[in-house]
């Protein structure tokens, strides 16, 4: 039975504590709005803290900062409390600059500054349903410890990188890439200790030939603190071929993390898995941590540094790169990145290139910006639906195709568009308004106030 609780006494509910939901509901609470986050897990921070997910990639567009506002406050804190080295270069080459940090620091920082702000939280929380009327949520059923219950708010954010709440209120959504439905894979990320980190730089120094990104990037590995490294790529290949590894992927691909030889492992690919179905997404699980045992046999066996490293976890949960998009009143595309579209309604920019793990198997692709050191632009519409006037979306799951989504997906730009999102639900509030029908150059000018960096 289905128990009603106060049905009104939320101006704005987020659900999803991610970082993207974290940041919209900051940007709500300090607008003055009353604020819910509702999280399934016992804490914020999602992929970062419940999957192991790092360094933070990218805050910058070569050496310009673009990303600030609420997501630069979050990075600074985490610097000043100890809990991140800041902003440092990206060994591999990909990108600039990228941000380890400390997962159970994000969670306490995130706490605090959502309590700060106001904002209410309900963890192990899930959502059961949504009631929809007059194209507008009427209600959402939660599910946590004291069984079902009905809540009720003005505005609603789905930031549940699933686009849950959107497709559960009859927003239009799309699964995966256009022409066959293929979603990017899953990854269960490995996290070890104890690596002995001075064996694993002489090993690269002196066969740097193998490592593709650092091979005229030494000098800044040597001056670099913490590494990121791609490469192994030929130990990798004899392992799969010796029956040793079945990972669909070509390379190893870690990251220290803000503890000398503590390094988060990106490498396990988790194909033809759907996170929004819970079988599916229950063997996806399964089939990672097989994955990860595999690896972890490998590191020890063919990466040196890591023979008597303690591996500390995995996952705890899988990663998820893409599942739904909304269909919003306005779609970003690979075209608007690369041709670096201006729009009059842009709220976040953005420099992470367009990067695809095949969904089908082996093979990454990156497709960068012609121009080192420039950004391209994201509009607000990406985050407004046509079919839910009260609903606003923010995180991976915003209106974009396969590929802008593959660039957009990642946390600084996430964090980015919660920041415009929160702001801009909070304006519906005061003005009482649909979401979609606030004055998004007064949304541009708070955000400015705000610190957020909206420059051409």
């Amino acid at each position: 039975m289905t128990k009603k609780v106060n049905l009104q006494p939320f101006d704005v509910i987020v659900a999803g504590g991610g970082v993207s939901g974290c940041v919209a509901a900051i940007a709500a609470g300090r607008s003055g709005a009353s604020v819910l986050v509702i999280e399934q897990a016992g804490y914020l921070g999602g992929t970062l803290t419940s999957c192991g997910v790092g360094p933070m990639m990218t805050f910058h567009a070569g050496e310009k900062q673009i990303i600030k506002g609420i997501m630069g406050e979050i990075a600074e804190r985490m610097t000043k409390r100890g809990y991140s080295p800041g902003h440092i270069r990206d060994t591999t080459g990909y990108i600039s600059y990228l941000t380890p940090f400390n997962a159970e620091g994000l969670k306490l920082i995130l706490d605090e500054m959502l309590d700060e702000a106001g904002c209410e939280v309900l963890f192990h929380t899930f959502i059961g349903a949504v009631k929809s009327e007059d194209h507008k949520i009427a209600s959402l059923t939660i599910c946590n410890k004291n069984g079902l219950s009905e809540i009720a708010g003005k505005v609603y954010i789905d930031a549940t990188g699933d686009g849950d709440l959107a497709a559960w209120a009859g927003a239009s959504v799309i699964k995966g890439r256009e022409t066959d439905g293929a979603m990017q894979p899953m990854t269960t990320k490995m996290k070890f200790c104890n690596v002995d980190t001075s064996l694993l730089r002489k090993h690269i120094a002196q066969h740097a030939e193998k490592f593709p990104r650092l091979v005229d990037n030494i000098d800044l590995m040597n001056k670099t603190p913490y590494l990121a490294i791609a490469g192994f790529i030929d130990e990798f290949k004899r392992a799969k071929e010796a029956g040793e590894i079945s990972i669909p992927r070509e390379d190893i691909l870690f990251f220290e993390t803000d503890v000398p030889g503590e390094f988060i492992i990106n490498t396990t690919r988790i194909i033809g898995h759907d996170a929004t179905d819970a079988k599916s997404l229950s063997d996806a699980e399964r089939t990672g941590r097989m994955q990860c045992a595999e690896l972890e046999r490998f590191l020890r066996r063919h990466v040196p540094g890591f023979e008597r490293a303690h591996l500390e976890m995995t996952g705890p949960s899988i990663g998820i790169r893409q599942s739904r998009q909304l269909k919003g009143v306005y779609t970003l595309t690979a075209q608007d990145i690369l041709e670096r579209k201006q729009f009059d309604t842009t709220i976040a920019h953005s420099a992470y290139p367009i990067d695809i793990h095949n969904p089908k198997g082996e093979g990454t692709e990156s497709i960068f910006m012609s121009e080192p050191g420039t950004y391209y632009s994201i509009p607000y519409e990406i985050m407004v639906c046509n079919e839910v006037d009260n609903l606003l979306v923010t995180g991976r799951c915003v209106s974009a195709t396969f590929e802008a989504q593959a660039a957009i997906r990642t946390t600084p730009t996430a964090g980015a568009l919660g920041h415009a999102c929160g702001t801009a639900a909070g304006m519906a509030v005061k003005a009482n308004l649909d979401p979609k029908k606030i004055d998004v150059k007064k949304l541009q000018k708070l955000l400015k106030e705000q610190d957020a960096y909206l420059e051409v």
